[in-house]
């Protein structure tokens, strides 16, 4: 089982969450893969998934902000 290496970009609370009500948030794992925390939006875009992309039963459709994208790019190793 992975565990969490580090967490990609700034966290929550120099985001604007001060209450903890809105915490998107991008962790790199031990072994390489990225954890995201967001909002779950399977049934409300699974529909709307170009002809090209492709969903297993077993994953989610998960939307971050884009400034908590954007804030965590500088910390996203290249390879």
């Amino acid at each position: 089982m992975p565990e969490i290496l580090r967490r990609i970009g700034p966290p929550p609370r120099e985001r604007g969450s001060l209450a903890g009500a809105n915490c998107p948030d991008i962790f790199e794992l031990t072994d390489g893969n990225f954890l995201v925390i967001g909002t779950e939006m399977t049934a409300d875009l699974d529909g709307e998934l170009p002809a090209d992309a492709a969903r297993a039963d077993y994953e989610r459709i998960v939307v971050i902000s884009r400034e908590t994208l954007i804030r965590a790019k500088a910390d996203i190793p290249d390879a």
